[in-house]
């Protein structure tokens, strides 16, 4: 890193990689640093289902509404970072017929189109649908790959002469007179910057790197536990149609299905168990609608640890927090040139990080708008090119390690 840069993003995942990119195709001199590969937190461990709000209409129907935007925004500008599959909510005879009934008629209210299929039609879609299938609802849902879109987004920082700093962790922040004056970077940085402002999209981290700067952050981590086995041409991504659960989801992934997922409060992102039953249980749950991930073969496993921000909520497992994202202006909290960005999902994190970037160049006098919603990522259209992106950023990471660039 050459000087001190006018922004310092912390956190290399999507939203941070985002609000970097958004931020230096304004102009702003910008660095972005993560302590591990890009995408390494969050990001890279989740189970990459481009939303399409449907899963959400009912109970959060302005974040459902975000999801259906930002999908069709991330089929634009993304290209091979995504895979369109169409999605499927499917009913079994053991759930609740009004909750498919209510979760269609939130999704028309909220401009999610939707066809209903009977069960005939459903298993001609998916030969391998259980046979309890009562019917099930067509949605836009899709797959992102996290390593492919973290990169491309870091790869725009760069060519709009911002820069970027894999395995730099942030060690310390110094405040004087309610300002950030200094940061010292380790690892391959090595350094004590001066930005002019920083801002925190370290996830399920935040409240950890807020406090280095005496700025309370409530985070309410979650982790989830996903598989992937052997199982190739699914097709659409599967989701129950019953209130979110375990083992609720099921994506296709190449010659694989990804099954996910759980949620268990954890204290610590950085130190929780990895336990079997959570496997056990999302093998169980995803093999009611595809009965054949009961007997695949498990190629791989990972958690990932959800960045809740619940400052005044308390859940028994954190399903009823708020999925929605919040930018924190810690003006507010006595800090002036400091910002947050916690809670969201991974299809929602341009919107993230355009709100987030719009904060700060407020605070910097920076009049030029935001670009991201209509600008393709370097490389959408050329795997190959996206996939030396991310061997450049060391952003390799168990959501698509099987990724094979032809996909």
């Amino acid at each position: 890193m050459n000087g001190s840069p006018t922004v310092l993003v912390v956190g290399g995942g999507a939203t941070g990689t985002g609000a970097a990119r958004d931020l230096a195709n304004r102009g702003v001199d910008v660095a972005l640093v993560d302590r591990g590969g890009l995408g390494s937190g969050t990001s890279g461990r989740s189970h990459g289902l481009l939303h399409s709000g449907a899963r959400y209409a009912e109970s959060d129907p302005v974040g459902a509404e975000e999801c259906i935007e930002e999908n069709r925004v991330l089929r634009e500008i993304a290209g091979a970072c995504v895979r369109d599959t169409g999605g499927l909510f499917v009913e079994l005879a053991a759930d609740d017929p009004t909750y498919f009934d209510a979760k269609r008629a939130a999704c028309e209210d909220v401009g999610i189109p939707t066809t209903v299929l009977d069960a005939d039609e459903a298993r001609e879609r998916v030969p391998g649908l259980s046979a309890d299938v009562e019917r099930a609802m067509a949605v836009p849902d899709g797959v992102v790959y996290p390593s492919r879109l973290v990169a491309a987004n870091a790869a725009a920082v760069e060519a709009a002469g911002g820069s970027v700093h894999p395995h730099a962790p942030l060690d310390a922040l110094a405040v004087e007179d309610g300002r950030v004056v200094a940061a010292d970077l380790g690892g391959r940085v090595d350094a004590t910057v001066e930005p002019e402002f920083v801002v925190n999209a370290t996830g399920a981290w935040a409240g950890d790197v807020a406090a280095m700067a005496g700025v309370d952050v409530a985070m309410a981590p979650s982790r989830g536990a996903m598989l992937a086995v052997d199982h190739g041409d699914l097709g659409p991504v599967l989701n129950r149609c019953r209130d979110p659960d375990d083992g609720d989801i099921v994506l296709p992934h190449g010659d694989e299905v990804v099954l996910g997922t759980t949620s268990v409060p954890v204290d610590d992102p950085d130190e929780y168990e990895h336990a079997d039953w959570e496997l056990d249980r999302c093998i169980e749950e995803c093999a009611a609608m595809l009965p054949a991930v009961a007997d695949a073969d498990v190629t791989r496993t990972w958690w990932g640890v959800r960045p809740l921000y619940a400052p005044d909520e308390a859940d028994s497992d954190r399903r009823g927090i708020s999925r929605g994202f919040f930018a924190l202006d810690h003006a507010d909290d006595g800090v002036a040139n400091l910002a947050t960005i916690v809670g969201g999902k991974l299809t929602t994190y341009r919107r993230m990080a355009e709100a987030t970037a719009d904060m700060v160049a407020d605070r910097l006098g920076v009049d030029e708008p935001s670009m991201t919603a209509s600008v393709p990522l370097p490389g959408a259209d050329d795997p190959d090119r996206l996939d030396a992106f991310v061997d450049r950023y060391d952003a390799r990471n168990p959501a698509d390690a099987n990724l094979d660039p032809a996909r």
